[in-house]
C-alpha cells in the first residue's frame, strides 16, 4: 500500500505541472492576465509590438494559438532558449513565468495589461 501511494503521488507530481501546458487544458484568467503583464513587463512588445501584433523587428504572435505547429512546449522552448533571432529569456523568465506567457499567447481573447504606471517626476 506504502509503495502504491508514493508511485501514485510521483505521477501525480509529474502529470499536474504538465497540464498547466497541455494542449486543450484551459488555463485560468489569472495566468492569462499575469503573462499579459510579463509580456509588457520583460519587453516581448519590445520586438512583438504591443498585444503580439508583430513588428519589423519580430513576427505577429496574435495567431499562434490556432497553430498547432506551435504548441506550449514549443512556445515554452523558444521564450526560455530563444531561437530564430530571438534571444533567450531563461534569465529573466522563470518556468512558470513561461507558462504565464504561453497562457497569455493561447488565449481565446488575449487580455489587455492595465497601463503602466506614470513615470514620477525627476526631483
Amino acid at each position: 500500500m506504502q509503495s502504491f501511494l508514493s508511485l501514485l503521488l510521483l505521477t501525480l507530481a509529474v502529470l499536474v505541472p504538465a497540464a498547466a501546458q497541455t494542449p486543450g487544458v484551459k488555463n485560468t484568467k489569472a495566468e492569462e492576465q499575469a503573462g499579459a503583464l510579463l509580456f509588457r513587463d520583460k519587453g516581448c512588445s519590445h520586438c512583438h509590438g504591443v498585444g503580439g501584433v508583430g513588428t519589423k523587428k519580430a513576427p505577429a504572435l496574435t495567431d499562434l494559438r490556432k497553430n498547432k505547429l506551435w504548441t506550449p512546449d514549443k512556445m515554452t522552448n523558444q521564450i526560455l532558449n530563444g531561437g530564430q533571432k530571438m534571444p533567450p529569456f531563461s534569465e529573466s523568465l522563470t518556468d512558470s513565468e513561461a507558462a504565464q506567457v504561453v497562457a497569455y499567447l493561447r488565449a481565446k481573447h488575449m487580455p489587455a495589461p492595465p497601463p503602466e504606471p506614470a513615470a514620477q517626476p525627476a526631483q
